[in-house]
């Protein structure tokens, strides 16, 4: 009877119900390799090692970008100016020809028939360098220490080795001197990366401590930070440590629509790439951007690539702005400008555009300002 009644309280399958798994296989199918890495996705741990990774692989490509753009500098094409004919002189010749020898490069000669002619292309950055051969026989090079400081310390050191060998006396001039707070002319570099890295900071501790804000008010607030930045910064270098005599209004300006343009571009990033979105921008605006932007090494003496996409982005054009506003005033060029602008006015746009979804919750790790507080 007890048989009986243990048999008759199992039921009996019916139509709808599934068929039991193995005790085993149940547990094989909730603890697979791809259970646990589906579960491991859905903890905190992800982030933080993605994070990981990435910010190794940031290190490294810190470390490489500024070594490969900066560590051993080579120069590839110095556009050189000769006066009237000299060039073809059998002394002259050969100076040149042992200078491009020693530099492993090939200087760029432009002719101009008067030394004023020179000058005025050295004033508006066309040239390094000015070659005369005296009356006396000896050739006197003029450089330009403002037009680059890097290529004007190369120039200095292979001239007058040239010149012995081929057996003719080099005097060397500086047309345009460094100031003696700024010998190496890093000064335009380091406000120019401090204006970066600050004004994309800046974008993304606003995104976080005050994502109710609307976007507009957020442009708003990335605009007054940046007048201000710009200004203190401008203080630093020219009141207060005497570096360079900044022409304040220009220079100030030109840090302001700086920091304005980074942290514009941080909050375009943002639109598409959300909690990601340092990265891109950390990749545009330093390892790409600054190391290409010659304010450390001259445009010149840059890898090729480097050289050609650096004026192009928001840290060359800075540089190439702030850098003829301080020692070529009055032969400022428009395109360091149009740039700066281009960058802020895109970036803007975008931000304006595409920020919708975020208003739907796809700014990670800020509240979304369209759920209820």
């Amino acid at each position: 009877m007890l048989k009986v009644a243990r048999m008759s309280d199992q039921r009996e399958p019916g139509p709808d119900s599934e068929p039991e798994q193995a005790p085993d296989q149940a547990q094989r199918h909730h603890s697979g390799p791809g259970a646990r890495w589906r579960a491991f996705t859905h903890t905190p741990f992800f982030p933080a090692a993605v994070l990981v990774l990435i910010v190794a692989a940031a290190a490294g490509l810190f470390a490489g970008s500024y070594t490969y753009a900066m560590a051993d500098p080579a120069p590839h094409d110095i556009p050189a100016a000769v006066i009237g004919h000299a060039q073809d002189r059998q002394q002259t010749r050969a100076f040149v020809d042992g200078l491009e020898k020693a530099l492993g490069s090939s200087l760029k000669l432009r002719h101009y028939r008067t030394f004023e002619e020179a000058k005025r292309a050295v004033d508006d950055q066309q040239i390094f360098t000015v070659l005369r051969q005296s009356e006396r026989g000896r050739i006197d090079m003029d450089i330009s220490s403002a037009s680059g400081a890097s290529v004007a310390e190369v120039l200095q050191q292979a001239a007058p080795k040239v010149g012995r060998k081929v057996g003719v006396e080099v005097v060397i001039r500086d047309l345009k001197p460094l100031g003696k707070g700024d010998p190496r002319g890093l000064t335009v570099f380091y406000i120019t990366l401090a204006a970066d890295i600050i004004g994309f900071i800046g974008a993304i501790q606003l995104n976080v401590n005050a994502a109710g804000l609307s976007r507009r008010a957020k442009i708003f607030t990335i605009a007054a930070y940046s007048l201000l930045g710009g200004f203190v910064i401008a203080v630093m270098v020219s009141w207060l440590l005497d570096a360079v005599p900044l022409p304040f209004v220009h220079s100030w300006l030109i840090l302001a629509l700086t920091m304005f343009t980074s942290g514009m571009v941080f909050l375009m990033f943002n639109t598409f790439f959300g909690r990601w979105a340092m990265i891109p921008t950390w990749l545009l605006m330093v390892l790409l951007g600054n190391p290409s932007s010659g304010g450390a090494v001259s445009w010149p003496l840059l890898p090729s690539a480097l050289g050609a996409v650096g004026r192009w982005l928001p840290p060359g054009a800075s540089v190439n702005a702030q850098h003829t506003a301080i020692y070529f005033p009055g032969s400022e060029h428009v395109l360091p400008y149009v740039v700066l602008a281009a960058w802020a006015a895109i970036a803007t746009t975008v931000f304006l555009t595409l920020d919708e979804r975020l208003r739907g919750g796809a700014t990670a790790g800020t509240p979304s300002e369209a759920e209820p507080a």
